[in-house]
C-alpha cells in the first residue's frame, strides 16, 4: 500500500534536514553573535598546536566582546584533503565559515572561484598592517591587486641531520654541503656505515602532495640556475604570463630524486609513498635516530616541544642544520623556498566584520610572537623579527630566519594546485621507476599545456 505524506509534512522534513545540515556542516548559519572559525587540526592526535592556541584567542575574543562567542570548526585531514574540503565549504553560505585558515598556494585559485573577501577595506584601517614584511604581503594578494588574507607566519627550509648518525658515519658535526653531489655522497657514506638507517628523505608523489613538490623538487628546480638567470622563477615566467616548460634545471632536479631512490637512499617507495609519512619523519624517524638527512622545514620543532605529545627536549643538541646548495655551488650558494598560511573571510561569510576583529585579536604583537614561537614558525611581523625575545627563543629561530634573504616563492597563480599535481606526478614516476627522466618530463609538459589553457613557454 503506497504511503501518502501530507504536503506540510514534507516541508516539516525538509526543514529539519537543511538544519542538520547546517548545524554539522560549520556554515556561518545567520547568527550574529557567533563567529565560526575553520582550521586544519593535525592529522597527529597528540599534536594539539593551533587548537591549544586558538583556545587562548577565543577567550581573549570572547572576554573584549561580550555577548559574541567563538566557535572552532578543526579540520582534520591531510593538506590535500583539507584544501578540497575548504573548498566544498566555501561554495554555499550555509556552510561558509566566518573565517578560514588557507595556505597561500591556494589563495590565486580561491579568489578565482570566488570563494573569498578582499580585505583592503578593513587593512587601511588597520595600523599593524604595516608592520608586515612585503614578501608576506605579496603572498595573499591576488592578481587584480587587492589582498585576500591576513598571513600567520612564514616558513624555510633546510637540510636537518642525525649528529649521531653522522658521527658513526665519520662525517663532520659542523656539515654545510657545498652541490647537489656533496649530499648524495653523505647519503652513500651513511648508506654504507650506519645500516638500518635512512640516508636521506626527499619528499615525493602525490600521497605527499604539496610537501614533494615544494620540500622536495622546489628546493632542487630552484637551486639550478644562478641569481642572474632570466627569467628569474624557473616554473612561471611573469613577463609573458606563462609556465614554463621542463628545461634542463627541471630534469636535473627529477634526477635527483631518481637517484636517491632508485640508489635506496631513501624511504622503501612504500613508505615514501604514505600521506602520513612526514608524521612518522617528525614524530618517530628523526627523534629515534632512523633518518641520517631530511630535507624539510623549519616548524619541524612544533612537534617536539613541551606538550606537543612528541617532547624531544634533547633535538636542539642531537640534530644539526645545513642550508640546501644550489646543484653545483653557483650563487648564491644556498637556496629555500617560502610558503605559509594566511586567515581569509570566505565571500558568503555571515559575520565578515566580527571575523576581521579576530583577525585583529590573533595578530597583536604578542599574540603574533606567542604563534611564531609555539608553531616553530617565521616572523612576517619586523617588530616580531627584529624582537632579541623572538630570535633567542628557540634554537633554530636564528638559523632558519637567516634563510628568508635568499628564498624563493611558489608562482601561486590560479593554475598553480594543477601544476603542483603535475609535478608530483612527474617525481612519483621517477620515484617508482616507472618513468625515465625524460618521460617524466615530457608528461609533465603535457599536464603543464592542459593545467595552462596550452599558454607555456618552452625551454
Amino acid at each position: 500500500m503506497p504511503v501518502c505524506i501530507r504536503p506540510a509534512a514534507l516541508l516539516l522534513a525538509a526543514t529539519l534536514a537543511a538544519t542538520a545540515l547546517s548545524a554539522c556542516s560549520g556554515g556561518s548559519g545567520g547568527d550574529p553573535d557567533t563567529l565560526k572559525v575553520s582550521f586544519k587540526q593535525s592529522t597527529d592526535n597528540s599534536v594539539k598546536v593551533m587548537d591549544t592556541y586558538l583556545a587562548g584567542i577565543r577567550q581573549q575574543f570572547e572576554k573584549a566582546h561580550p555577548g559574541k562567542k567563538v566557535e572552532l570548526i578543526p579540520i582534520k585531514a591531510p593538506d590535500s584533503e583539507y584544501y578540497t574540503k575548504v573548498q566544498q565549504m566555501l561554495r554555499s553560505p550555509k556552510t561558509a565559515p566566518d573565517l578560514v585558515y588557507e595556505d597561500t598556494f591556494l589563495i590565486n585559485s580561491d579568489i578565482t572561484s570566488g570563494y573569498l573577501r578582499p580585505l583592503d577595506p578593513y587593512l587601511a584601517e588597520w595600523k599593524d598592517w604595516d608592520r608586515f614584511i612585503g614578501s608576506a604581503k605579496a603572498a595573499a594578494r591576488g592578481e587584480d591587486g587587492r589582498t585576500y588574507g591576513v598571513p600567520d607566519g612564514t616558513d624555510t627550509r633546510g637540510l636537518w641531520f642525525g649528529k649521531d648518525v653522522f658521527a658513526e658515519a665519520g662525517l663532520p658535526a659542523d656539515w654545510q654541503p657545498e652541490t647537489w653531489d656533496d649530499i648524495l655522497a653523505a647519503a652513500r657514506t651513511i648508506k654504507e656505515k650506519v645500516p638500518g638507517v635512512i640516508p636521506l628523505n626527499v619528499y615525493t608523489g602525490k600521497p605527499a602532495g604539496e610537501a614533494a613538490t615544494m620540500q622536495g623538487f622546489q628546493m632542487l628546480l630552484y637551486g639550478t640556475a644562478d641569481a642572474t638567470s632570466s627569467p628569474a622563477d624557473p616554473m612561471y615566467d611573469k613577463a609573458s604570463k606563462k609556465w614554463i616548460t621542463a628545461g634542463q634545471g627541471f630534469r636535473d632536479a627529477l634526477a635527483f630524486v631518481e637517484t636517491v631512490y632508485e640508489a635506496g637512499l631513501g624511504p622503501d617507495v612504500s613508505d615514501a609513498l604514505d600521506p602520513n609519512f612526514a608524521t612518522r619523519v617528525r614524530g618517530e624517524l628523526l627523534p629515534e635516530g632512523r633518518l641520517g638527512i631530511a630535507l624539510d622545514g623549519s616548524w619541524l620543532p612544533q612537534d617536539w616541544l613541551p606538550g606537543s605529545g612528541h617532547e624531544w627536549p634533547e633535538w636542539s643538541k642531537e640534530l644539526g642544520l645545513a642550508a640546501m646548495p644550489t646543484r653545483d655551488g653557483q650563487a648564491p650558494g644556498r637556496v629555500s623556498m617560502s610558503g605559509g598560511w594566511a586567515w581569509a573571510i570566505p565571500a558568503k561569510a555571515g559575520n565578515p566584520d566580527l571575523a576581521f576583529e579576530f583577525i585583529e585579536t590573533m595578530q597583536t604583537k604578542a599574540n603574533a610572537q606567542k604563534w611564531y614561537l609555539v608553531n616553530s614558525g617565521i616572523a612576517v611581523r619586523e617588530d616580531v623579527a627584529a624582537d632579541p625575545a623572538y630570535l633567542g627563543a628557540q634554537p633554530s629561530i636564528e638559523f632558519f630566519t637567516d634563510l628568508v634573504a635568499d628564498t624563493h616563492y611558489r608562482p601561486a597563480y590560479p593554475a598553480y594546485p594543477r601544476v603542483s599535481v603535475a609535478v608530483q606526478e612527474a617525481m612519483e614516476g621517477v620515484t617508482t621507476g616507472e618513468r625515465s627522466v625524460a618521460e617524466a618530463a615530457r608528461g609533465y609538459d603535457e599536464a603543464l599545456k592542459e593545467a595552462a589553457g596550452g599558454e607555456v613557454v618552452q625551454r
